[in-house]
Order: structure tokens, then sequence, then C-alpha cells
């Protein structure tokens, strides 16, 4: 029984997006949703990745109490700005995104950290740059770098010990922290200070106070290179929301509408339901509606992925955002701004961003394990020295010498370092990946699912075949047929129009050139009266036995059938497809080889789905599937416990690539297909989607062992430490050492080649 049964109205609800600053990593995001959830009447779910929390709350909640709950937990939230129309000559320039702000403050954050850390490095690691009093420049120089470079590090090591977690922030802030204070404490309380002080290029093992070593090298270095690493980190996911924004823009910004028989050109957002307004040629339909007067044939490929234009006529609906490829057409409004089928996309890209498992980073993972270890070495070796009867500062030094050792500097190159080789290597060869993140996905993708048009196929429509009428010379129809063709502005006059050309050369310009209303064209050529269109055109002249066979037979394998006809008689027939790409069969024998299944997806017929899918080797097949059904199609499939890749370039794939495990969007496709992706393949070339999963899997796996020896060195050190044998130039060599290890693993991705021949 429902509230509205016992006689009590329902609460209406009302949804609000909240901007969420601070987050490092998957962990903050759900400690945040949890917090939100709490909350009498509120449903919440944050994302780590476009960094937003989307919320459900009663009609008349306030929406302050939001953003101070998310402010207790010790995060920022802000709510989003109202849209308002910017005054005549504002360029919409005066206030900066808060996104960028933050990634300008890191940028200049890890600016002045390199400045200040390279010299500071310098003079630690080499001894003829130690002059009188180089310790205390080291001190000013670092001082900045452990303070303000590390502020974001210390923030979060803060907020996770509250939460009594431990992340690679925690990590960070402990080490440099350690690092810093002990070398306060050499410099002030001990000998370090003491001018013309040098750290000698030893590298012998033996037990000190640790009164004479400073690490300030250690502290300054390690914030410098991970502040690197999340600066890179950080840029490639603010591309997350510019999907939405990309897809928003595609719609039509101005309308010619007529009001009172008056045409008036008004922006899109003034539209009403029920106005109607002028689509030329060339121009894109403003909004959902049908059409009133008028015929024309509409290109919605990048909306439906159907590669054949659509013939519409007065009642038929068409859809905004969609191209008049025909004649002009008056449009009745029926649906405006959130209500059109755009918008509804637009909301199934961010549903689909949104409910996406943001893969945390595995650094955290392992630093969640490594800080409590550490610590409890560092207490126990305390403890140790202390109960051995040695002077406090012995055993404080070895104590603080495990947790100096323990913050990995080559952890902060590991994954940065093997992204920007291999992806610099995957951008010589045509390949932008846009995180880490994407990375984990390959390594478990088992599916692919492959959409038809434009990424299989070529998405163009093409003469394929031409069928002669007994008597008739084929160079003959494609002349006069090609012909009255070039003359029309329809996506399948123009193919066989360049079919023509390609075969018979230049082509006459025919006389009496008549567009005959959706059903084809007609006009005089050589002196012949030619007719090219739907056999309709005939009248009750029927098609001969071997014309009516062979279009009967096109027809079956989903393939478009014209009829040209002369002097009163069918001449023959022009046959017109949408091609597979010469390289696609290769492409799906290189995805099965890795192991993944491809499926086919598309908006066609069931007819053309089966012909394409048998000529490239796909067995299974998904036909007839609507824009917003390919969503549904990629999350059956995950819902059977399938990882699925997706590779698409149309508008109405960027909801199913933002939705699957792994999107990779053909570059000669959409703007909006290549911001919901994961991967974008710039040469259109499904082959490259082989590399592309390759590459990937071979740049995690360089990551994953970067990790395991940036912290296998240090691992191997904290006995050293323990001991209280570890001197600041064995600790710079360990830091220095590591991190050369990981560069050069990094870089050996440079050697990675394409399966295909360039």
């Amino acid at each position: 029984m429902t509230n509205t049964d016992l006689g009590t109205p329902l609460t209406p609800l009302k949804g609000i997006e909240l901007e969420i600053g601070g987050m490092t990593c998957a962990s903050c995001a759900n400690r945040i949703e949890k917090k939100l959830n709490k909350l009498d009447g509120v449903t919440a779910t944050v994302n780590y990745a476009t960094e937003k929390a989307k919320v459900t709350v009663p009609e008349d909640y306030d929406p302050s109490l939001l953003v101070q709950e998310v402010e207790k937990t010790g995060y920022t939230a802000q709510l989003p700005k109202p849209k308002t129309t910017a005054p005549a000559g504002d360029t919409g320039e005066a206030e900066e995104p808060r996104e960028d702000h933050e990634l300008r403050t890191l940028r200049q954050r890890l600016i002045g950290s390199v400045v200040l850390s390279v010299p500071v490095i310098a003079m630690a690691m080499i001894p003829a740059l130690q002059f009188t009093y180089w310790q205390w420049a080291s001190l000013a120089l670092a001082a900045p770098v452990v303070v303000w470079g590390a502020w974001p590090f210390h923030k979060a090591a803060w907020t996770n010990l509250r939460h009594g977690t431990a992340t690679m922030d925690t990590l960070i802030s402990m080490g440099t922290g350690a690092a810093f204070l002990w070398s306060l404490y050499a410099l002030f309380l001990g000998t370090a200070g003491t001018p013309g002080m040098t750290h000698p290029f030893e590298f012998t093992l033996a037990p000190s106070d640790g009164a004479s070593n400073i690490y300030l090298e250690v502290a300054a270095g390690v914030t410098m290179f991970i502040l690197a690493g999340r600066y890179f980190e950080k840029r490639s996911k603010r591309q997350a929301g510019a999907a939405l924004r990309a897809l928003l823009e595609l719609g039509a910004k101005e309308v010619a509408v007529l009001r009172d028989g008056v045409e008036t050109r008004i922006p899109v957002d003034d539209l009403s339901v029920g106005d109607e307004f002028i689509v030329r040629p060339g121009e894109k339909i403003a909004t959902d509606g049908i059409v009133a007067s008028g015929t024309s044939a509409v290109d919605a490929s990048m909306l439906t992925g159907e590669s054949v234009p659509v013939e519409v006529g007065e009642g038929d609906a068409v859809t905004g955002a969609t191209v008049n490829a025909g004649g002009r057409l008056v449009v009745r409004a029926t649906r405006i701004g959130s209500d059109t089928q755009l918008a509804q996309m637009a909301r199934l890209v961010e549903e689909a961003q949104t409910g996406k498992a943001e893969v945390q980073r595995l650094a955290d993972r392992i630093s969640g394990v490594f800080v409590p270890i550490v610590i409890v070495i560092a207490v126990i070796a305390l403890g140790a020295w202390l109960g051995a009867g040695f002077p406090a500062a012995a055993a404080f030094t070895a104590a603080v010498a495990v947790l100096v050792i323990a913050c990995p500097c080559a952890l902060g190159l590991a994954t940065p370092t093997a992204l920007l080789v291999g992806t610099g290597r995957g951008a010589q060869m045509g390949i932008l990946i846009k995180g880490p993140e994407v990375l984990e996905s390959t390594r478990k993708v088992d599916t692919v699912v492959l959409d038809k048009t434009g990424t299989v196929t070529t998405g163009r429509m093409t003469l394929v075949d031409v069928v002669t009428a007994p008597g008739v010379e084929r160079a003959d129809l494609l002349r006069l047929a090609g012909a009255v063709e070039d003359a029309s502005e329809h996506p399948i006059a123009q193919a066989i129009a360049k079919g023509a050309t390609e075969e018979v050369g230049t082509l006459a310009t025919p006389e009496g050139f008549t567009n005959l209303e959706g059903r084809g064209v007609s006009g005089t050529v050589d002196g012949h009266a030619v007719l090219v269109g739907r056999d309709s055109l005939l009248g009750e002249r029927s098609l001969d036995d071997t014309l009516r066979e062979a279009k009967a037979s096109a027809e079956a394998e989903g393939r478009t059938v014209v009829v040209a006809a002369w002097d009163g008689e069918p001449r023959g027939l022009l046959i017109v497809a949408d091609t597979v790409k010469p390289t696609s069969a290769e492409a799906v024998e290189g995805l099965k080889r890795l192991g993944l299944t491809p499926v086919l997806l598309t908006g066609d017929n069931e007819a053309v789905a089966r012909q394409i899918a048998a000529e490239v080797g796909i067995d299974e097949v998904i036909a007839e599937v609507l824009p917003a059904e390919k969503v549904d199609v990629v999350k059956r499939l995950q819902g059977e416990g399938r990882v699925v890749a997706m590779v698409g370039d149309g508008v109405n794939d960027a909801p199913a690539l933002a939705q699957a495990d792994l999107g990779l969007a053909m570059g000669t496709g959409t703007d909006v297909a290549i911001e919901a992706s994961d991967i974008t393949l710039v040469r259109g070339d499904l082959r490259s989607a082989v590399d592309a999963i390759r590459l990937s899997r071979k740049t995690l796996g360089t990551i994953k062992t970067n990790l395991f020896w940036a912290f296998a060195y240090n691992v191997a050190a904290i006995p050293v430490a323990a001991l209280g044998m570890l001197n600041p130039m064995l600790a710079g060599a360990a830091m220095a050492f590591s991190s050369v290890f990981v560069v050069g693993n990094s870089l050996r991705l440079r050697g990675f080649r394409s399966v295909a021949p360039s």
C-alpha cells in the first residue's frame, strides 16, 4: 500500500548536482556518499571521475545542508550556478570554472616545487656543490616545497586519519614529514647545522645517532615527483565531463521560425511547442517535430546509426540535430529543451558515466596495507633500541629512518612515466588513451561490441553493383543515369554520380532537371528522357524477370536499389550500399586472438547486419536497436558477467561508450563519441582497436612492474633503516636507483609495434 492509498500525498522529490572538490581517490567518493546517504530523505551517488554528486532530496530540502555535510567530511562542495544569458559583448570568461582553478593551482605547486627541489637534490647528491652553509640553503629551498607544495597530501592524510584509513597520501605525508622534521632536529639540535658539514659520497653501513644527517632532498624530491604524477592524472581526468558539453553543442543555435506568416530568426531556446520553422538543405533541424510541408531526405546517421538517409514528407516525425540533406522543410515543433531526443541522450551519457565503477588506484590499495606495517616496524624499532639500552636519539633515528625510507619516490613516477611513454607511443600510432583507469579495464575485457556504421563499415553510401537490362551497355547506363543523379543533392544520388564518374569520366549536364517529390529525379541527357529513382516512377511498365530477380536479391541483403529508365523503358539497376572497410575482417580476427568475443551492434535491419557480420567473421549479431537501447544492450551483456568494450563513432554510440567498461571511439566519428570514450582511434581503422587493447595491457603490466620495484627497493632498505645504519647517501641512492629503474622500464614501451602495417 502506498502513501497515496492512505490519503497522504507522496513527498515530491527533486534532483541536485553538487560539484565536489578535494577527492584524491575512489575511497574519498565512497566516504562522501555514505555521509550524504545517512541524512533523512537523501539518496546520493558520488562519482570520483566526474567529481560530482547526484543527490535526490525532498522538494523543500535546503541544498546548503548538503554542502555543509560534505564540508564536515573534509571536502568542498558547490551548488551549480544558474545559467544566465551573458550580456552583449561579454565573452563569459570573467569567472574561472572551479576545475580549471584546481588544475591551475596544482600546476603552480608543481612548477614551484620543481624550481626549488632540483637544487636541493643536486647539493645533497654531489659533494662538490656542498659549500659552507649549503645545508641552510637546502632548508630555505625545501621548506616551501614540504609545507606548501605537499599541502594537498598533508590535508588528505589528515582527512584519512580522521576516518581511520590510509592511502598513498598518508604514506607521502608521513615520509616527507618525518624526513623534514628530523632534518630540523639535526640542524637546530644536532651537529648537521655546523658550518662546513658535508654528506660524503659513501655507502657504508654503520649505526649513528642521526644528529649529523639531513634528509631534505628526500622530502623535497618525493613531493616534486608525486605532484608531477598527480598533475598529469588530474589533467586527463578533466575530460570526463566533456562528452556532455560536446553533445549539447551539437544542436542548432538559431532557427528560422514562422510567426504570422513572417520568417524570423530567433535563438533555439526561444522556440515554443507548436511553432513552425523552416529547415533549408544542409541545415540542422532545430528540435524534434513533425513535417508540416515539404519532402526531403534527412541524414540521421549520427543519431540513429542508419547509413541510408531517411525520406520524410508531410506528417513524418523528425529529430533535432539531424541534417536536412535534400529539399526545403517546414517543421512543427513537438518537443523542446530537455524533452528532446538529444537532451535525453545527454542524460543517458551522464547516467552511464555516474554509474561506471571507478577503479581505485593500485598505489592506494597497496598503501592501505603498507602504511600500517611501516608504522608498526618503526614503533618496534624504537622500542627495540630503547629496550636494548641505547640513547633516545639513536632510537628515534632508527624509527624516523624507517619512515623516511618507506616513502618511495619511485611510487610517484611508477604510473605517470609508464602512462607518459605508453600514451606517447599510442599517439604516434593514432591511439589516444585518456587515463590510468582505462588501462585496468583492458586487462579484464572479454567481449567487444562493434557498432556497424562507420566502424566496421565506411559509413558512406557507395555504388556497389550495376545490373543492365538485355541489350543495354553498362557504360551507357552509368553515363545517362549518373548525369541526372549528379544534379541532385540526395546522398544516394551523389553516391551513384561518384561511382559513375570514376568509371566513365566526366558526366554531362542534364536539361530540364526535375526532383520528383521523394520518388526520384528526371532530366534529358543526350536527347534521352531519363528517369532515376524508385520503380514506382515507371508507372505501368514493370521490370523484366532478370531485373526483378536482381532487385529482390539485392534488397534481401539490405542494399538500396535504384531503377534507371530512359525513353519510357527500364534499362537497369544501380545498387547502393554501405561497404565494409577493407581492414575490418583482419581486425576482427585480431580481436579474437586477444581472447575477445566480437558482437555486431546496429540500428540497421537484420538482413544487412547478418550480411556484414558474415563478411568480417562475426557470429553474434544484435540488429534493429534504437539509440537508447544500445546502452541497455551493453548493460545486459554486463549483467551476464561479461566485461564489455564498445567501439563506435556516432552520437548514438556515446551513451553506450560511456556505459561500457572500456569505450573506444573512431577518430573519424563525432566529437561526442570521442569525448564519451576512454580511447580514441584517430585513423578510423578498426585494427587500431586491436593495437589499443594490446598497448593498454602492456602499459598496465609496466605500471604494475614499476609499482612492485618502487616498493621492493624501499622494503629491502627498511631493515637497514631499523638497524640504524641508513646514511643520507644510501637513502638518496635508493631513491635515485628505484626512480631510474622505473623510468628505464617505462621507456621500453617505446618499442611497442602495431599488428597492422602503417
